[in-house]
C-alpha cells in the first residue's frame, strides 16, 4: 500500500506546475511548466528554468530569478516571453533561450573522472535507486523519468543543509491535493562519476523516502534501458 501511495505522489508531481502564490495561483499552475533549458551566445550561463503566470523563472549565474518582460537583474533583462521560449538581452546582443532543451551548456559541462555514463541497476519493484550527492551530501536517488524536475522532502533539504532563504514559492499538485513548494537551484549534482551543475529542484513539504531524480537531471544524457539496467550517457 505504502509503494501504491508513493507512485501516485510520484505521478501526481511530475504533473505538478509551479505558479506564484497569490489570488491567481490556480490559474497560473495550470498553465506553468518547469524543465531545463539551454542557451548560446551572450545567453550563456542564463537558463530558461520554468515560467510562473506571466514571469520567467529564470537562472542567472546559478541564481535564480523570476522576471517579467522589460525586468532585468545582474545585466540579463527579460525582452519576450511565449510558450516554451523566452528572449534575453546581455551586453546589447539578444539570445533565445528555450525550455525543454539541456541545459549542460549553460550551466558548465558534467565533469566526469573518465566516465561518460552512468549505469544504475534496477532495485526491488523495478525502482531504480542509486546513491548520489547533492553538494556533496550524501542522498539516495530514486530515478522518474516522468518528474519535472529533481524532488525532495523538506526534511531531506534541512538535512544536506540546503539554503532555502532565496529560494521561490510556488504551488505544486500532488496525491493530496495542491501544497506550496520551494524552487531552487542545486550548485552540484553527482550520481556515478559525473557531475552536473545548476540543477533546479523543488522542496516539498511531504515525507519522501528518496529525492526523485527528475528531467531537470535526466535531459542532459542519453537515456536506454537494457532490461533491469539503466545507462545515462553525457548528450555530445
Amino acid at each position: 500500500m505504502k509503494a501504491a501511495l508513493f507512485a501516485l505522489m510520484c505521478a501526481a508531481l511530475s504533473m505538478g506546475a509551479l505558479a506564484q502564490p497569490g489570488p491567481t495561483a490556480s490559474s497560473a499552475a495550470s498553465s506553468a511548466k518547469v524543465a531545463t533549458a539551454s542557451a548560446t551566445g551572450t545567453a550563456k550561463g542564463v537558463q530558461f528554468a520554468g515560467s510562473m503566470g506571466n514571469k520567467a523563472l529564470l537562472v542567472i549565474d546559478g541564481q535564480p530569478r523570476a522576471l517579467a518582460v522589460g525586468e532585468s537583474h545582474a545585466g540579463v533583462k527579460l525582452v519576450s516571453l511565449s510558450d516554451g521560449v523566452a528572449q534575453v538581452e546581455r551586453g546589447g546582443v539578444v539570445s533565445t533561450v528555450r525550455l525543454g532543451a539541456a541545459p549542460v551548456a549553460v550551466g558548465g559541462t558534467p565533469r566526469q573522472g573518465g566516465a561518460r555514463e552512468i549505469t544504475i541497476t534496477a532495485g526491488p519493484g523495478g525502482h531504480f535507486v542509486t546513491a548520489g550527492t547533492i553538494n556533496g551530501r550524501s542522498v539516495q536517488f530514486m530515478v522518474d523519468t516522468g518528474a519535472t524536475s529533481i524532488a525532495m522532502s523538506a526534511s531531506e533539504a534541512q538535512r544536506i543543509g540546503l539554503d532555502l532563504t532565496n529560494a521561490k514559492r510556488g504551488m505544486s499538485s500532488t496525491a493530496n491535493g495542491t501544497t506550496e513548494v520551494l524552487v531552487l537551484v542545486l550548485g552540484t549534482v553527482r550520481v556515478g562519476d559525473i557531475d552536473v551543475y545548476n540543477v533546479p529542484a523543488i522542496v516539498m513539504p511531504v515525507a519522501m523516502p528518496y529525492v526523485l531524480l527528475g528531467n531537470t537531471f535526466l535531459t542532459r544524457f542519453q537515456m536506454r534501458r537494457d532490461n533491469d539496467v539503466m545507462r545515462l550517457e553525457i548528450k555530445p
